[in-house]
């Protein structure tokens, strides 16, 4: 496979804690009074000062570094205290923890996004609302976070290579990390009996990643795939495994945007792409998948969503993961999704939410990402680079832990088609 090597700026780390933070400090430390559920204790130069909530939750441990963190909080809110922590300002024993507290405590969290981060936080999101996600901009988010380089992927994916969430069954321990490839496994599997795939069918898969499912369903299920990417890597990376498992006839690999999509298909899948269309093109991204789909087809539709009450806020803040790990990205909520359906006449006929198999799925391509460094820092990342990536799988990772992110499989149905049997049965699929 090709190797590419990694470009991320390089910023220094912060030194060693600095005392005091002033009024900054008493601030943030007022908010923090307010927890409810669980403890926070924050370690300070020598000091310790410790939060207890009410109500059970979460135990999170926070060192800071440097006394800066405390400006960048007032003044950046959750987005100011994620970017100190790709700095160096403040550590934890563990990360996941500190995310998960904040999320059980939303007031807190929003009382600190409050105040003096309030207007830069309203600047920003004036920004994010401009006119975005037209074909060239899709593909400049794209490639800045999918085209950092194939040997960044491969070193904490599973060899499927496959970036979305495993389906952990009774089987198989999500606390084992020599689980994960079966996990994949598993997943693809899924999809692929969830769509009752048959020998021959034509299959259109939009964004195709690295082309696991392609792979998987071409063969053992005996379909032909058409896939597409706008990953310029990815691509390439898909094209040589098509050819290496001697599938070039079943499996066709495009570059287009599925805006530029034709042909009508018997069945459609899109795993985790929908977040990388923006809110605002969500009905036309339907209106796609109903284009492509024949009359009698089924298509599968894997999505993160977020809680519906949250939905609206979350699209408007402009938050860590779009700012620095994946431009132009949104969660949709299922209102969201089932709103932006509706005119199209698909037909929701199963949805399953495997949320809880992607807090096991982050948290191993965590210890892989960790596992892997070295070899990463050889090729040219730097500790920035490291501390921002370890910081975006804690943070998913906390969401789904908490609840708040949920990852759907939903199957959606064209005017003609049937209702697959195994929806139909008392317990439909293991």
């Amino acid at each position: 496979m090709s190797s590419t090597k990694i470009e991320m700026p390089t910023r220094p780390v912060a030194p060693p804690a600095r005392p005091h933070g002033g009024w900054a400090r008493s601030l943030v430390m007022r908010r923090l009074a307010s927890l409810a559920r669980g403890s926070l204790t924050v370690l300070e130069h020598g000091t310790r000062t410790h939060f207890e909530g009410t109500e059970p939750g979460p135990l999170a441990t926070l060192e800071v570094r440097d006394a800066r963190l405390w400006r960048r909080v007032v003044w950046g809110g959750v987005l100011g205290a994620g970017e100190a922590y790709a700095d160096g300002d403040w550590d934890s024993p563990e990360l996941v923890d500190v995310v998960r507290l904040f999320l059980a405590n939303r007031d807190a969290l929003d009382a600190i996004d409050g105040g003096l981060a309030r207007p830069i936080g309203a600047a920003r999101r004036v920004l994010a609302m401009l006119p975005g996600h037209g074909r060239q901009q899709a593909r400049r988010d794209i490639q800045a976070h999918y085209d950092l380089g194939n040997d960044l992927f491969a070193a904490f994916l599973d060899p499927t290579m496959t970036y979305s969430s495993a389906v952990y069954g009774p089987d198989l321990d999500p606390e084992d990390p020599a689980s994960l490839e079966a996990a994949q496994v598993a997943k693809l599997e899924r999809i692929c009996r969830k769509l009752e795939l048959r020998p021959g069918m034509r299959v259109l898969e939009i964004g195709c990643g690295w082309g696991s499912f392609a792979l998987h369903a071409a063969h053992h299920h005996g379909v032909e795939v058409v896939g597409t990417t706008i990953s310029p890597a990815q691509r390439s990376w898909a094209e040589q495994r098509v050819a290496e498992a001697g599938l070039g006839r079943r499996i066709q690999v495009l570059g287009s945007d599925w805006r530029d999509l034709d042909g009508r298909f018997e069945r459609v899948v899109s795993v985790e792409m929908i977040e990388a269309i923006g809110a605002r093109l969500m009905p036309r991204f339907f209106e796609a998948l109903s284009e492509r789909l024949a009359p009698e087809g089924l298509c599968l539709l894997q999505a993160i969503t977020i809680q519906d009450r949250l939905y609206e806020a979350a699209r408007r803040r402009v938050d860590f993961i779009k700012r620095h790990v994946f431009p132009g990205s949104f969660i949709p909520s299922m209102a969201a999704l089932t709103r932006a359906s509706a005119p199209t006449g698909l037909r929701w006929l199963h949805v399953e939410d495997i949320g809880p198999s992607y807090a096991a799925t982050l948290a191993a391509w965590r210890g892989r990402f960790e596992a892997a460094w070295p070899r990463l820092a050889a090729r040219g990342a730097s500790d920035r680079f490291r501390r921002l990536w370890r910081y975006y799988l804690a943070y998913c990772e906390g969401g789904f832990r908490e609840g708040v992110l949920g990852d759907i499989q939903g199957v959606l149905a064209g005017d003609r088609a049937a209702v697959p049997s195994w929806i139909e049965r008392p317990e439909p699929l293991p």
